[in-house]
């Protein structure tokens, strides 16, 4: 395990700096559906948080698998209830969610 240390830092360095470039060269525009679209991969992250947790036992590698399956929660919760606030700002004022019109009195 420790040998493979040094390429695993390696692999999360590199990953880290293409995931910061690739980021800085999307349009303005296109950050919502980005948005969106990273949802759906912190979804399937907290999946594999959650086996990881399982598989683990209780000590430190048990705690990191807590705390990747809290911070994935949140990140999940968080992203959608976001995306839900700036698709709020598309509605038209008299319209609620699914296309149904409001009535007044």
């Amino acid at each position: 395990m420790m040998d493979s240390l040094p390429i695993l830092l390696a692999v999360f360095v590199v990953a880290l700096g293409v995931g910061v470039v690739l980021i800085r060269r999307i349009p303005t525009l296109l950050h919502t559906p980005l948005m969106s679209m990273t949802n759906a991969i912190s979804g399937i992250t907290l999946v594999g948080a959650l086996f990881a947790a399982r598989q683990a036992s209780p000590d430190l590698a048990g705690l990191l698998g807590l705390a990747a399956v809290a911070l994935a929660t949140v990140n999940v919760v968080g992203g959608y209830a976001v995306t839900d606030r700036m698709m709020k700002m598309f509605r038209s004022p008299g319209r609620t969610g699914a296309g149904k019109e409001t009535r007044d009195g």
